[in-house]
């Protein structure tokens, strides 16, 4: 018999008065409410039977979900869109929002699995298919479609065909459908705790000639009892990423993070560190000394560094931005780290991170304005709205586009109406309002820009610098150490968003997050630095840059994974592929380049302020 489980074979983003403070304010706490009441409270998450436990006789729920080829993991489609036997009354299953917006359609099954009853050989249905409907079948087996069922929240998949290759023309090819599927069920006491389905490779339908075709479909359970406990009937489902080879992969992936942490801090610590010593030195020499020698180096521009950048409402956007989505992807590793995202709990990913993002709002608003204010912006309103489309802008656009898609393949990933009504409703209602509190917070923070050393008038020119000095150049290093730190790891990541894998080592996941984060902060310090002794100041965009850098970096792995490590194909696939992924390296290059121009703002800060500027 042939099932399909998780193969670890096949790898697989002016000044507002108080009262409309406290308007805007009493607006986002009912907002927010609505916001929950939207995500869980209309569709809930749990099954019809909400406590697991059943007696014998009892009814389970079986949802059949959607189909899809087996390596194109967005092009998914309902159940029912091929012609399977349909019950007389198809009854939708409510949904979370998560749950729609993974993709997920789940609607009552024909197949009866009553607790603990066992069918020898049950008829589901007899039914004469049509030419176009035998060549539907034919099309899906020749992609290898596979279906995804939920039985009491428990996923069971299979292939609904194969295909014979014996002839070595394609025209010799054989496309079989299966006709029989077996369950075998497990259980506890009064509570189910696995099922698998299973084909009967005796038991086949040719669908390889246009013509109709007589096909009668049966099912067969068989019970069997077991001592798992409920509490890990889970555990199967992340066992693949447990095995001792899996671990060693990953540990040998932090081994060469931590490694590569080493070489770099130990850099800083002897070359760095020892060339700004020998500068103090030198620089706080005594005042005799000092008048005997030309200044030059970092120091000759200390009336330059801390000139403010051009289009500082751009960068002040940037670094809110990128402060929403580090506080985000923080949250994210605690609740993973908590076990909110067990395997298979249905949208959990996406509703925390709709919520999540809607709530954070407020932070980016905070971090854009008052940097802004800080930089003697004016003009903080715009800096509010730049803040606001930053990121939301081209992930609106990209969403428009393959929706748009989807809905031409009349695909699950195409949202419904109403979804879209509820995403807008949040943003409008939730993000928005809490932009605007964060906005106000920030800009009546009143804190004042701590710049060690007075800014010169006119600026000093900046001598001409070598090619390798160039911002493009200099973006390709800060990216390139970062990338190595976690290349190893982002293949488990890829695998399992784009493929059948699951990812639950989310420890291993965390502890290559901060030394990600580690690592592009150091990488963007010791490039400022060099920046600044050859004299040229410009480096607050520089800065920003070669921290958000490593995104770049890891967009092209896309295009690696794509071609040599996935099976994907297909219009549909490989625009959601890459359209989704830009949006979210685009958010690895705000989140990181926030980072990166903090810590060399830091740096800057701290070596200016140790040396007595005149």
């Amino acid at each position: 018999m042939r099932s399909l489980f998780l193969d670890p074979r096949k790898g697989r983003y002016r000044s507002m008065g108080s009262g409309m403070t406290r308007s805007v304010a009493d607006l986002t706490a009912a907002a927010t409410a609505l916001l929950l009441l939207l995500c869980f409270g209309v569709d809930g998450v749990v099954s019809d039977a909400f406590d697991h436990r059943y007696k014998t006789g009892d009814h389970v729920p079986l949802y059949v979900n959607k189909v899809g080829p087996f390596h194109n993991p967005s092009e998914t489609y309902r159940y029912f869109d091929l012609p399977f036997c349909t019950p007389e009354h198809v009854t939708e299953k409510r949904e979370a929002l998560g749950e729609v917006l993974n993709g997920d359609r789940l609607v009552d099954a024909p197949y009866k699995l009553d607790f603990r009853i066992d069918h020898e050989s049950e008829v589901l249905c007899k039914k004469r298919l049509t030419r176009e409907e035998v060549s539907k079948f034919r099309s899906a087996v020749t992609k290898d479609y596979y279906f995804q069922m939920y039985y009491d929240d428990l996923p069971l998949w299979g292939f609904i065909g194969k295909v014979d290759k014996e002839g070595k023309d394609l025209g010799e090819y054989k496309y079989y459908l299966y006709k029989r599927f077996h369950f075998d069920v497990l259980y506890n006491n009064d509570r189910v705790i696995e099922i698998v389905v299973h084909t009967d490779p005796n038991m086949l339908l040719d669908v390889t000639g246009d013509r109709d075709v007589e096909a009668e479909f049966l099912y067969s359970v068989k019970w069997k009892e077991t001592a798992t406990p409920f509490e890990k009937r889970m555990e199967k489902y992340s066992q693949t990423s447990s095995l001792p080879h899996h671990l060693e992969i990953h540990w040998f992936s932090i081994i060469n993070s931590c490694v590569t942490v080493l070489l770099l801090t130990g850099f800083l610590a002897t070359i760095l560190m020892r060339v700004l010593k020998n500068d103090f030195v030198k620089y706080t020499h005594d005042e005799e000394s000092a008048e005997d020698q030309e200044e030059s180096g970092w120091k000759y521009i200390h009336g330059d560094v801390f000139r403010f950048p051009k289009n500082k409402s751009l960068l002040a956007a940037c670094l809110g931005s990128g402060t929403q989505l580090f506080t985000l992807t923080v949250f994210i590793f605690i609740l993973a780290l908590v076990g909110v995202f067990y395997p298979y709990n249905r949208g959990a990913l996406f509703t925390a991170l709709v919520i999540i993002y809607a709530l954070t709002s407020g932070i980016a608003g905070y971090a854009a304005t008052s940097f802004y204010c800080q930089l003697e912006g004016t003009n903080w309103v715009r800096n509010l709205l730049l803040t606001g489309c930053l990121f939301c802008g081209p992930l609106f656009l990209t969403f428009c586009f393959l929706n748009t898609v989807a809905i031409v393949y009349s695909a699950t990933a195409a949202l419904p109406f109403g979804t879209i009504v509820v995403i807008v409703l949040i943003w409008t209602l939730v993000t928005s309002p809490l932009l605007v509190l964060g906005g106000i917070a920030g800009k009546n923070s009143k804190a004042e820009f701590q710049a060690p050393c007075r800014t010169a008038k006119y600026p000093r020119e900046i001598p001409p610098l070598p090619w390798y000095r160039q911002t493009i150049p200099q973006m390709i290093m800060a990216g390139f150490l970062p990338f190595s730190a976690i290349y190893i790891e982002l293949y488990y990541i890829f695998a399992s968003v784009w493929g059948h894998r699951i990812y639950t080592i989310y420890s291993i996941l965390f502890i290559v997050f901060i030394i990600l984060l580690i690592v592009t902060a150091f990488i963007t310090v010791a490039l400022t630095y060099f920046q600044l002794a050859a004299e040229d100041h410009e480096w607050w965009w520089r800065s920003f840059l070669c921290g958000g850098s490593t995104g770049l970096f890891v967009y092209g792995y896309c295009l690696y994974y794509y071609h040599a490590r996935s099976d994907m194909s297909g219009f549909m696939q490989t625009s959601f592929f890459f359209g989704y992924m830009a949006c979210i390296c685009y958010g690895f290059f705000l989140m990181l380049g926030m980072v990166g121009f903090r810590a060399a703002l830091l740096f800057v800060r701290h070596i200016y302020r140790s040396i007595k500027c005149e």
